[in-house]
């Protein structure tokens, strides 16, 4: 073969395994966006996606899916929202346990399991934390979690304004992508005001009684193990913190102050008429005194290094040598939200909401979240 032949040949070998490694990498990415799957469970009558509330979000990344359940009997209204924060794994966890597992007798449930789907499809730059988590469940196959960032994927919202203002508050530019610091949402500002429009507007055009926003934050972080309420609701959180410290589960109460806007737990009960109320619990991989950010500090908790902050008394909970696990996260969240449903019901009783199925906090500890997780196959 001529040896211009033989360039044009190796070339040739070149440009194929080139296409064939673009291709590849091209396919693991896309991938990466994929949502894993949510199995809807008995409860479950309906999905619908967001645009079905503001059709401008049709077939954008920040359409995301409405699980409707819907008891026999009418009662009052209730919206879950996990994936504010998609870093916040517990917020997803425990949405996606109510849809598997919640059954109302009398009221709807609503859950938004990705309320910020787009900031599930990027993780934070610079931190070194996986995209997944796996958590594995009874009958030994495992269900895939995404693990993603705190604010909107910025290829779907750029660039970033110098400062963010949002009524009357100012803070960094990034912020701007922060879905808990874009609401009640504006349909002619930028998608993640939008997105927050979007969930403003179910919340009206279905007249929703009661919203539970789902949170994690750092152990160093005050605000923690914590129920933030609007002032409309402080009878109903005050009720709450009641029954979840007689089962056992401490947790403070957080007025919302009135001048931290675009927190849903402020513009939600300030433009809406819902009882709006934020839950958070310590989640030690998303925090600033954490080693390692790997798949195991978001399912253990377990990190020497806040161990040692523990000992300095440096946190604002209650850390050991057994960490901050998933498991217990996601069983203080639906504590929680079991004990909001309860209040609620005692309090307004002419629109009560009923429901079953739901696995207790001391079941979720003993048994394990994958006990109650159904296989995607």
């Amino acid at each position: 073969m001529p040896k211009k032949e033989r360039k044009v040949a190796k070339f040739s070998v070149f440009l194929f395994v080139l296409a064939l490694v673009c291709s590849i990498t091209t396919s693991e990415f896309i991938d990466m966006w994929q949502d894993p799957p949510i199995v809807p469970g008995p409860g479950v009558k309906e999905i619908l996606p967001l645009s079905h509330w503001l059709e401008e979000l049709r077939d954008s990344p920040f359409d995301t899916d409405v699980y409707i359940l819907q008891g026999s009997e009418k009662g009052g209204k209730l919206l879950i929202l996990g994936g504010t924060h998609p870093n916040e794994p517990a917020g997803l966890v425990t949405a996606t346990l109510f849809v598997e597992n919640a059954v109302p007798i009398q009221g709807t449930i609503y859950v938004i399991p990705r309320a910020n789907r787009s900031a599930f499809t990027h993780s934070e730059p610079g931190e070194g934390t996986p995209q997944f988590f796996h958590i594995k469940l009874l009958d030994g196959s495992v269900r895939t979690f995404r693990f993603g960032s705190r604010r909107t994927n910025p290829i779907h919202q750029w660039p970033d304004p110098t400062v963010y203002r949002t009524g009357g508050m100012t803070t960094g530019g990034g912020e701007a992508r922060n879905l808990n610091r874009a609401y009640p949402g504006d349909p002619r500002g930028n998608p993640t005001q939008k997105l927050a429009y979007a969930i403003t507007q179910l919340i009206r055009k279905e007249d929703i009684d009661l919203v539970c926003d789902l949170h994690e934050s750092s152990p160093e972080y005050p605000v923690n193990n914590a129920l933030v309420f609007h002032q409309k609701a402080s009878e109903l959180a005050a009720m709450v913190q009641m029954f979840l410290e007689d089962s056992g589960v401490s947790i403070r109460l957080e007025e919302s102050p009135v001048n931290l806007r675009g927190l849903s737990h402020r513009e939600l009960g300030d433009h809406t008429n819902a009882y709006p109320l934020l839950f958070e619990v310590a989640n030690p991989s998303q925090g600033r005194l954490r080693g390692k950010a790997s798949e195991e500090l978001i399912l253990t908790g377990i990190d020497k290094f806040y161990l040692a902050a523990a000992k300095r008394g440096e946190l604002f909970v209650d850390y050991t040598d057994k960490g901050y696990p998933l498991d217990l996260r996601v069983a203080r969240h639906s504590a929680a939200l079991l004990a909001t449903v309860e209040a609620w019901n005692l309090l307004f009783f002419d629109k009560p909401i009923l429901l079953e199925g739901v696995p207790s906090y001391d079941e979720i500890l003993a048994q394990g979240i994958g006990s109650f997780l159904r296989p995607t196959e």
